[in-house]
């Protein structure tokens, strides 16, 4: 696997977390208010033409035209132009030391933008892929109006999909019984996702740091895979269980093979699934045991286009099966398994 980054170079990049949500779930509340933190104060914030974080009695020097810096040292930016060139933009200051030496990068999402292309950005652009990585997807849900988005809007079911985290807003505003339903209704469309509640923007930034970490332990990796649910119960550890809403024809699915894969068997069933069905591939994130390799492969991917793998010097727990996530729309688990298994069973023989 000479294509495989080691957990050591994945270390050394910028991590990126993506803020996403529909309209009016609290993004910019969340966002103004993790700037207050001490535990914040070295971060690049880069928000879209539409986006509106209110810094403006923030502000204290202008550093480019679409640049200022924020009284607590954090950096503010506006993207006019495309977002690749803003992250490029960043380094560069940052390295001339026109800017803030920030060590983390938070991007915030228009309420209507599907967080795809975003993440797809971090793998297109050279220069970006060298500098930064993504750390990952959080994803906002206003508790009063988002039962009503997710059904009516494709936007909203994909955010949640995507997402790494879910983080629900407005829970002040909302009855106990209704915020619980749409608990479920989050559960069954990412069960996978870690679920929070914050009221009136106030949360732990911790929670939305290091959501993916450089070097896992065994815990996070288990909490990036699973969320805070480890499946104990019906279906043990690692459920097959598949989870589906019908409001947004999202299933999930998490499959587990004991045998070894070669890695141009993994990858040649991995490009055959993306080209056949890459729109409807939501999320797909997972620990793959590689022949040859002493400790597992990560990956993961989102429709057309997968990170590059990273190859973890060792297992983060006695369990060597491979375990891969996936939350995809109308496409049944069948399918995906039928072709997975017929990987595996090529590096049998």
């Amino acid at each position: 696997m000479s294509d495989a980054l080691t957990a050591s170079q994945v270390a050394g990049k910028l991590p990126v977390t993506v803020i996403t949500g529909f309209l009016g779930s609290g993004k910019s509340t969340l966002v103004k208010r993790l700037l207050t933190r001490p535990e914040m104060s070295r971060v690049a914030v880069i928000v879209n033409e539409f986006g509106e974080i209110g810094i403006d009695n923030e502000l204290i020097a202008e550093v480019s035209e679409n640049m200022t810096l924020l009284s607590n040292g954090c950096l503010c930016c506006t993207v006019r132009t495309d977002l690749e060139e803003t992250l490029r933009e960043l380094f560069i200051k940052r390295r001339a030391g026109e800017i803030i030496d920030f060590d983390r990068v938070v991007i915030e999402t228009s309420g209507m933008a599907d967080p795809t292309p975003v993440v797809h950005t971090m793998l297109t652009d050279g220069m970006v892929f060298s500098r930064y990585r993504l750390d990952g997807v959080v994803t906002l849900i206003d508790a009063i109006n988002g039962p009503g988005q997710l059904k009516d809007f494709p936007e909203a079911g994909k955010q949640v999909a995507l997402a790494d985290r879910i983080v629900i807003t407005k829970t002040d505003l909302a009855k106990p019984a209704d915020i619980e339903a749409l608990t479920d209704t989050l559960t069954e469309a990412n069960p996978y996702a870690s679920i929070y509640t914050a009221v009136q923007g106030e949360i732990d930034p911790a929670l939305l740091i290091d959501v993916i970490p450089a070097r896992p332990r065994a815990e996070q990796v288990d909490s990036w895979l699973f969320g805070n649910d480890k499946g104990e119960g019906e279906g043990g550890y690692l459920s097959n269980r598949v989870r589906a809403t019908h409001t947004m024809n999202v299933s999930s699915f998490v499959l587990t093979f004991d045998t070894p894969f070669t890695w141009d068997a993994f990858a040649a069933v991995t490009q055959l699934l993306t080209s056949l069905r890459g729109p409807d591939l939501l999320r797909v994130k997972g620990l793959v045991n590689i022949s040859g390799e002493i400790g597992p492969v990560v990956v993961q991917g989102a429709q057309h286009l997968f990170h590059p793998p990273v190859a973890l010097a060792a297992w983060p727990s006695d369990d060597r099966r491979s375990r891969i996530v996936f939350i995809t729309r109308n496409i049944p688990k069948q399918a995906v398994e039928g072709l997975f298994t017929a990987a595996a069973g090529l590096a049998a023989h």
